[in-house]
Parts: C-alpha cells; sequence; structure tokens
C-alpha cells in the first residue's frame, strides 16, 4: 500500500482519482485542487509518492509542475508522477531534466492515453520504486524536436555515445572499437563535460543517450507539407 498526495483541480477527476487509488489499495493521505495546498500537504502528511497535474490554480498554467520540481528540490527521494492533457514538450523536458535532481522516480503520463485503470496503478507503483516512465507519446515527441546538441562532440566521442546509447558497458564499448578501457572512461567525461552534465548528477550517462536520440531524431529528413 503507498500513501498517496493527489493534486487535481478538476473535483469530479479528483474525486475519480481518490476512488480508484482507494480501490486499487492505495490510501490516499490528501487530495487537493491548487499548487500551494499539495506542498502543504507533502509536509504534513509525508506522502510515499505525489500524483499531480501539471495545469492547476491560479494560473492555470504549470503551477502543479512547478510545484513537483521544488518538491523533489526539497525532498530528493519523493516520487512524483505528473499527469498531462497535452503533449507539452517544455513541460515534460522542464520534469526530465529533474531541475538538478535526479531522474529517479519520476513519471510523466497523458491523461487520455492511460486506457487502462491496471496500466495507470501498474505506473503509480513503478514510480514509487524509483522507475522513471514516460508515456510512448511524449517520447516521440521529444524525439522529433528538431535540436542539435552535440555538434561539440568529436567523431569518436559520438562513436562512443551511440554505442552507450545501445546499452552497452564501457568495458564493451572498448572491446567494440578496440581501445582501452581507460579510453573509453575519457571519452565519456569529455562527452558529459560537453554537453554541460554536472559531476554531481547521478544519471549523466541516461541524459547523454537521452540528447544523442534526439539529435539523431534531427537527422530524418522532415514530412512533406501537405
Amino acid at each position: 500500500m503507498l500513501r498517496v498526495v493527489l493534486a487535481e483541480d478538476a473535483v469530479l477527476l479528483r474525486a475519480g482519482l481518490v476512488e480508484l487509488l482507494t480501490r486499487g489499495g492505495h490510501e490516499v493521505a490528501a487530495a487537493v485542487g491548487d499548487a500551494p495546498a499539495l506542498k502543504r500537504a507533502v509536509e504534513s502528511e509525508v506522502p510515499d509518492i505525489v500524483v499531480t497535474d501539471v495545469r492547476m490554480p491560479p494560473g492555470f498554467r504549470d503551477e502543479g509542475l512547478k510545484a513537483a520540481l521544488e518538491l523533489r528540490a526539497d525532498h530528493a527521494d519523493l516520487p512524483v508522477l505528473v499527469l498531462s492533457q497535452y503533449v507539452a514538450t517544455a513541460y515534460a523536458t522542464q520534469l526530465l531534466s529533474g531541475g538538478g535532481t535526479s531522474l529517479t522516480g519520476l513519471g510523466y503520463l497523458l491523461k487520455d492515453r492511460v486506457g487502462e485503470v491496471a496500466d495507470f496503478l501498474d505506473a503509480l507503483r513503478r514510480v514509487a520504486a524509483g522507475e522513471t516512465v514516460v508515456d510512448p507519446e511524449v517520447v516521440r515527441v521529444l524525439l522529433a524536436r528538431r535540436t542539435r546538441p552535440l555538434a561539440r562532440l568529436t567523431p569518436r566521442e559520438h562513436e562512443v555515445l551511440a554505442l552507450m546509447a545501445q546499452g552497452l558497458t564501457n568495458q564493451a564499448v572498448a572491446h567494440r572499437l578496440t581501445v582501452t578501457e581507460a579510453s573509453v572512461v575519457k571519452h565519456a567525461s569529455n562527452i558529459f563535460a560537453k554537453l554541460d552534465l554536472d559531476p554531481a548528477e547521478g544519471n549523466r550517462r541516461v541524459l547523454a543517450v537521452l540528447a544523442h536520440l534526439r539529435d539523431s531524431a534531427t537527422e530524418e529528413p522532415p514530412p512533406p507539407s501537405p
């Protein structure tokens, strides 16, 4: 059983989520309708996970997301599952960049694409366990963004990063490129530095791979005009 703090401004949806979570065997410690109340509830209830909408009062912009990022800054181990009505790449990027915090225990789901209760409860459990769960449609849109953040890398560093993106360890990359493992470690360090990834961030390898995937997507030709 998980203790959940829920933030959703739509009264009917909030009530539905409370019922869903309760029937799923979890305890809803607090169900609130705005960002300030969310932060107060987290401080008083000490939940296992926060589930929050992106847009909430008073501005109905990104108050829920900002509150989540602030809570993560104060409580680095607090799992957060964000629900969004739209594929908002700025919101998703802001959350997944972590604002300098760890990437573990984060989720970003689109409300309209959660088709099964079991899927939602599974995502809740996985985020609470420290996993990162992102809606596939959000991933697709992020990868389609036309940015090239890797222009500063050398050809060899591109090779190393491409192999890292395939899930290879440093030792496996060294074997594939017929170089020493120490050389791979040095290339990886250069990659992290050129991508401005903070050494204190424990997920630099993941962030570098995400940058590689976004960069690779820009090499595809744009779709023809209708």
